[in-house]
């Protein structure tokens, strides 16, 4: 049920929210300035990164759907775990010189990862944060960005669904939505809450070992 859907998304979107919300506040404060600042240029940076997967979203979305009823479905996701976990043990191995803030073309190269994220399997925020540290950033500060920059991607989803007229408000209950919201909050919060403090700690190689197993259960699975 898409409203069901949406209401975990919604979950989700509101977990990041309020982890992140000393640095949502401080960019929010930051808008109104007369003046072009640092939370500006950070914004600017957050829409540039945006744009691949509004387009693979309206030129896409329809062949994705598609794949998920793929026959060999798990395989296809399996690949892309595997996939995953070959970037993030690159990217903690390769370990670049650091800078001291993400660049508009870095924020557009995370952007790009971040619309190849939308195949079946391939962790988007596995995939950004790798990439983003392959370029150079800090891993603390490019952790941060991935989180932030999908937050605008899925209300616009949301929004757009509900203005379709997709959502089916009576074929649910309201105590299933109410569950299935608090669950995937919950879940949302020690989520991102685990996964900022697992960059930070370069432990990201953790993280690789796991999608590396599950992309191997998935592939194995479609062939039992």
């Amino acid at each position: 049920n898409l409203m069901f859907d949406i209401t975990l998304h919604a979950a989700t979107v509101l977990s990041t929210i309020v982890i992140l919300w000393p640095e949502i506040k401080r960019l929010i404060c930051g808008v109104f300035s007369r003046t072009f600042n640092d939370e500006q240029a950070y914004i600017l940076k957050l829409i540039i990164s945006m744009i691949p997967i509004a387009i693979v979203g309206f030129a896409l979305k329809d062949q994705l759907n598609a794949m998920l009823e793929s026959p060999y479905i798990l395989t296809i996701v399996g690949a892309m775990l595997l996939f995953t976990a070959l970037l993030l043990a690159f990217a903690y191995y390769a370990r670049p010189r650091q800078k001291e803030s993400i660049s508009y073309r870095d924020a557009f190269i995370i952007g790009l990862s971040q619309a190849l994220a939308a195949m079946p399997g391939l962790s988007r925020s596995g995939t950004t944060i790798a990439t983003g540290i392959l370029l150079g950033n800090n891993k603390g500060i490019v952790a941060q960005f991935s989180f932030l920059m999908v937050l605008a991607p899925i209300l616009g989803e949301m929004l757009l669904s509900i203005m379709k007229g997709e959502v089916v408000f009576s074929s649910i209950g309201i105590l299933p939505l109410a569950c299935g919201f608090m669950a995937s909050f919950i879940v949302g919060c020690i989520a991102c809450r685990f996964m900022l403090r697992l960059v930070q700690q370069g432990k990201l190689i953790w993280f690789a070992i796991y999608c590396a197993i599950a992309g191997c259960v998935s592939i194995i699975s479609n062939f039992i």
